[in-house]
């Protein structure tokens, strides 16, 4: 497995691995699937903001993405950033969403960022222990403020402050 900074190649396993995710988990809180313009104009933005998007990737089978963006849109925010991490279904669990979560801490870090944020459903276990184990904390819980699959879903906030010494 390598990982690298995603390409126009990569964006139908983004695509896919963002599909199954809307149609099949709480991971992502949209309901409707999106086409590869879109996925590819995500590509673009992200990538002209100066954000990566990183792609594990083994034999040219894209195996998950990783990202981050602002966390708001207010320039006292501005070393803040929100990222998100999603791996194909059959990958999960070998190491996949770890890999791409140590890049990115690391690329989050070259660029002198502060704090790194996660939301996360918090009935999603496997990624509440994948955080912790990388050093974010839990900060705080919203109660039913996201809803899917016609049942209301609590959000997790956990945090990694990207530069002190010992954590991921």
């Amino acid at each position: 497995m390598r990982i690298r900074d995603a390409e126009e190649a990569d964006i139908q396993g983004i695509l896919e691995i963002y599909n199954h995710a809307v149609t099949h988990t709480t991971a992502i809180w949209n309901e409707t699937r999106v086409d590869h313009a879109d996925r590819a104009a995500w590509l673009a933005l992200r990538r002209a903001s100066g954000h990566p998007v990183l792609v594990a990737e083994e034999d040219g089978r894209v195996l998950g993405y990783a990202s981050y963006g602002p966390w708001r849109a207010f320039e006292g925010y501005r070393h803040t950033v929100e990222h998100s991490v999603y791996v194909r279904e059959d990958c999960r669990g070998k190491g996949t969403g770890l890999a791409l979560m140590r890049a990115l801490i690391h690329r989050a870090r070259e660029q002198g960022l502060h704090v790194m944020v996660a939301g996360i459903e918090a009935g999603n276990e496997p990624s509440l222990r994948l955080h912790e184990k990388l050093g974010f904390r839990r900060e705080g819980l919203l109660k039913e403020v996201g809803t899917k699959f016609g049942r209301w879903l609590d959000l997790a906030f956990l945090s990694l402050i990207l530069d002190r010494e010992g954590q991921a």
